[in-house]
This record gives structure tokens, C-alpha cells and sequence, in this order.
């Protein structure tokens, strides 16, 4: 706990003797100032980054999942510079005024709920304004819905909350910025959850914003054991859950043969058991050059024919490193899925895939195939099975979903890697399933 403030946190996870020797030693005075001593009680990413704090980046955006603190560090950020900066003026912006009063102003932790009862601030809800006694301080309450009403006003500081969900986003804060002209350092403070938009894409990429990244984990020891239990069950690994709790930017590229949308709505919780499926596939697209670095990733796609006639993706066993890593991988995915037939691409690794496999120890002869067209042309029809609802999801894969929402109509790709090694490996296991000739019926035992 040396170098830096010590902080909550760092007590809470100390050791039991520790923390009850530092409380031990605090007054009850001193112990009711530290609860409203913001440097002690918030997290390191609930402070403003050196960049911010010294005024060489005028803009701190926090990017985080729900209940990971933002309205509290948004609040503490504003209580901060009214108690401070006698006479500072600073604009408060939600997507409503409703939204800016019951959360910003009056929630659990709003402004009228934090520091000192006797430094408090006065609310005038008539006029929309907080007013720090002490200071001279005020805030003035505003509406994403009116733009215009920030046309004109000047700002020593301003908050913005939920900036993804603001309506009319992009006048609203274009206003916002040419009214922050008062004091030596205007400073902006925008927290939101995470949505595509262009908005926040542009605010990413510029180099006057300092962004902060969190999860709604991260704040654990202010939430209940069972909340976040019940939140991993529900979401965890979906794309909603990505997005809303761990405050990932999610995004549907336009023009990709897959969307967030249309894979959530292909998920399922389970698959059929195994004798209910006809056929059990595992795609491989080994990487380039075959014995490549060991850095390389070699997609493995676990796919299955149901005796519905649909597809259920079972697992994405797509593991890093050489020939005969993934190999090994294959062999042992053959024997606990019963796998009835390894399909491999052969264009990157030529001959030499067929004998590692077998030096493996993969008893059936693989099925290997090479292509003759790029991988989105490749994937446009295993897209269709998707949107004709015969193909499943079993469970969630959110490295092998983010690289089917990257590949695009057309051809080219937008996800994440260099190469969709994942997505490729499902395209020829589907291809196989559903798209190769047509499987025999089968006639079962009574």
C-alpha cells in the first residue's frame, strides 16, 4: 500500500489483521470523514487518468459496463471541482431532465447524496440549478432532448451521462464543447454503457479524449454476491452481456453476412443428445504455412447435424501454436465427441496436414478440401441456413461470433485478427453438414 494514496479497496482485500489494525487506530471523527473522502473510498478507474487530472486532455469518457460506478465517479467528479473551484459553473446532461434529476441529482448516488451533509449543495428544481453555499458553485440541469439549450451558455466543467442513449447525440454535444470556454482548463466528464454509434467511435479515435474501460465485476465488493451470480448466468458471454456488463463496444458492421441480432436469436442453452445427432463434424483450417509460428491460431469448429435436420455449433476448440498442438487437439476432440469426420483445408498446409493428423493418432481418414474461392464467398450460404433458422448456437463463442460479424457481403473481412481462422473452420463443418450431399434416411430400432 506504499507509493499511492491507500484506498477502500486495498483494505477490503487485506488481510484481516491488517484491517483491523488501520481502523482500530481511526477516531470515530476521523472514521465518518473517510467515508466521504472520495480518494479513499473510489477505485483507481473511478479517478480521472494523469491526462485528465493535469489538464493536458480536456475530455475523460468512461466506458463501462452497468453497476461498474460511473454515476458515483461521475458525481464525486462534479462534487469535487464545486467545492474546489469557488464560482465554477458546470452543466449536467442526461438524455432527459428527468433522467439528470433522478439520477444524477437525487439517486442513491447523486449529487444531493454525497459528501458532507453541511457542504451539500441546494436543488431549485424550478430552475433547474444546484448551488454550492460555500463555493458559489452552481449546475445547471440539461436535456439531450433540447440541444439548442446549450447554445449560449458557458461552462467551467461539464458531466455527461449515458451518452449512447442521448437523442439528437451529436448536436447535443458539439454544443456542449463550444460552450466549455471558462476557467484555465474546461474539463468534460462522459459516462455511458456502451452502443455503436458513430458518436462514440469518433470519440475513441480522438486523441483529446482519455478513455476508461471497466466491467460491471469490477465492482464487486459494492454489489451483491447474488446479483452478480444471477447477471453471469443470464448473460454471460452473450453479446448483451459483452456490451451491458462488460462494457465492451459491440458492433454490427454494415454490409456483414452475420449480426449480433441474428446470432442471439440462433442460440440455444443445449444440444440434442448424442444419439439424437446424425453426424458429428469437426472443421479445420490449419494456419498459414502450415508449420508457421507458434503464434498462430488454427480454427477447429465442432458442428453437428440434429435428427431436426438443423445444425447445432457445439464448441470452438480453436487453440494456438504448431502442427502438432492442434493436431493433438484433434485427436482428442475425435475420441470425447465422437466425431465422425474431420474436414481440413488444405490450401495453407498442403499434403502436410493429412500426415499430422494421422501422426496424432486421428483414426479415420480425414476429409481434406480445398478452396477455390475466398472465404466470405465461401460463407454467404452457410449465412442463409442462419437466417433460414437451421443453424444453432449451442451456448456462447464470442471469439468465434465476433469473426462471422466481420466477414463481409462481397467479400473482405472486419473482425478481429488478421484472418477469420475460427469462421472458416465453421464454414467448412457447416458446408459439410448441410450443404454436401444429401444424408440417407435412416431407419431406427423401435
Amino acid at each position: 500500500m506504499t507509493g499511492r494514496p491507500v484506498r477502500f479497496g486495498d483494505l477490503a482485500a487485506a488481510d484481516a489483521e491488517v484491517r483491523s489494525a488501520v481502523l482500530a487506530g481511526l477516531s470515530g471523527e476521523d472514521a465518518a470523514d473517510l467515508l466521504h473522502d472520495w480518494e479513499f473510498m473510489a477505485r483507481a478507474e473511478q479517478l480521472p487518468p494523469p491526462p485528465v487530472a493535469t489538464g493536458d486532455v480536456p475530455i475523460w469518457l468512461m466506458l463501462a459496463g452497468r453497476g461498474f460506478g460511473k454515476t458515483r465517479a461521475g458525481a464525486e467528479w462534479v462534487r469535487t471541482i464545486a467545492e474546489t473551484v469557488r464560482g465554477a459553473r458546470i452543466a449536467l446532461v442526461g438524455s432527459t431532465v428527468d433522467e439528470v434529476r433522478r439520477v444524477m441529482v437525487e439517486g442513491a448516488s447523486g449529487l444531493l447524496n454525497l459528501g458532507a451533509p453541511e457542504m451539500r449543495p441546494d436543488f431549485f428544481p424550478a430552475r433547474r440549478l444546484l448551488r454550492w453555499k460555500e463555493t458559489g458553485a452552481a449546475a445547471i440541469l440539461y436535456s439531450a432532448e433540447v440541444p439548442d439549450s446549450l447554445r449560449g451558455p458557458e461552462h467551467h466543467a461539464a458531466w455527461g451521462d449515458e451518452l449512447a442513449k442521448w437523442p439528437n447525440g451529436e448536436q447535443t454535444l458539439s454544443n456542449l464543447r463550444m460552450g466549455l470556454r471558462l476557467g484555465s482548463h474546461p474539463r468534460l466528464l462522459l459516462t455511458t454503457t456502451p452502443k455503436p454509434s458513430p458518436l462514440l467511435k469518433r470519440l475513441l479515435d480522438d486523441p483529446d479524449v482519455a478513455v476508461t474501460r471497466g466491467a460491471t465485476a469490477d465492482n464487486r465488493l459494492a454489489l451483491p454476491a447474488s446479483f452478480l451470480r444471477a447477471m453471469e448466468r443470464a448473460y454471460g458471454g452473450t453479446a448483451l452481456g459483452r456490451q451491458e456488463l462488460g462494457g465492451e463496444l459491440i458492433e454490427d458492421f454494415e454490409g456483414a453476412l452475420w449480426t449480433r441480432a441474428l446470432l442471439e436469436r440462433c442460440r440455444v442453452a443445449s444440444a440434442p443428445p448424442r444419439e439424437a445427432m446424425r453426424r458429428v463434424v469437426l472443421g479445420v483450417d490449419p494456419p498459414a504455412g502450415g508449420r508457421g509460428a507458434a503464434s498462430a491460431k488454427c480454427g477447429l469448429v465442432l458442428a453437428a447435424l440434429g435428427a431436426d435436420d438443423k445444425a447445432y455449433v457445439l464448441a470452438d476448440l480453436t487453440v494456438p501454436g504448431g502442427p502438432e498442438l492442434w493436431a493433438a487437439t484433434v485427436a482428442a476432440a475425435q475420441q470425447v465427441y465422437e466425431v465422425d469426420l474431420v474436414v481440413a483445408e488444405v490450401n495453407n498446409g498442403g499434403d502436410m496436414v493429412g500426415s499430422v493428423l494421422a501422426a496424432a493418432g486421428v483414426t479415420a481418414a480425414p476429409k481434406l478440401v480445398r478452396a477455390s474461392r475466398g472465404k466470405s464467398a465461401r460463407a454467404e450460404p452457410v449465412a442463409t441456413l442462419y437466417g433460414s433458422g437451421k443453424v444453432h448456437h449451442v451456448g456462447t463463442m464470442p471469439e468465434l461470433e465476433d469473426e462471422l460479424c466481420g466477414l463481409m457481403q462481397g467479400g473482405g473481412y472486419e473482425g478481429p485478427g488478421h484472418s477469420p481462422d475460427r469462421a472458416d473452420a465453421l464454414v467448412w463443418a457447416l458446408t459439410e453438414l448441410m450443404l454436401g450431399r444429401p444424408v440417407r434416411p435412416q431407419i431406427r430400432k423401435l
